[in-house]
């Protein structure tokens, strides 16, 4: 899958497109841009909120815990050299404490975390 992004309306403004899938991201107007859409370091807040939730649920849902919802807050932004991302797992439902904690031992294993916490390679090319 390819991730294509090119100027919208706004003076900053890009859409993204994912696919048939479109989303704008913006930035504020006092760094010059209409706030049409979230910001970058949103989105990428977002995928790990995102692919959280998703492999909670298909976790729970394969293993018959009774998870009636998981509801994931991402706080993020830069705090000295690195930039930080702080999650907050809210489970919903008759689920025990190991439940809980088996929960959120598959949350570190998803996807988007693994990557995150993982080394990241990005190579450029350009035209």
């Amino acid at each position: 899958m390819e991730v294509t992004t090119h100027r919208g309306t706004g003076p900053l403004q890009q859409v993204i497109e994912i696919g048939p899938h479109r989303i704008l991201t913006d930035v504020a107007p006092q760094f010059g841009g209409e706030a049409s859409g979230p910001e970058p370091h949103d989105i990428l807040a977002a995928a790990l909120a995102a692919c959280t939730t998703l492999t909670v649920n298909l976790y729970a849902k394969r293993k018959g815990y009774a998870l009636d919802e998981v509801r994931v807050g991402i706080r993020h932004g830069q705090e000295g050299a690195a930039y930080a991302l702080h999650r907050t797992i809210h489970y919903i439902g008759a689920l025990s404490d190991d439940d809980k904690t088996r929960l959120t031992e598959v949350a570190n294993k998803c996807p988007v975390h693994k990557t995150l916490s993982g080394q990241i390679n990005i190579t450029t090319e350009a035209n």
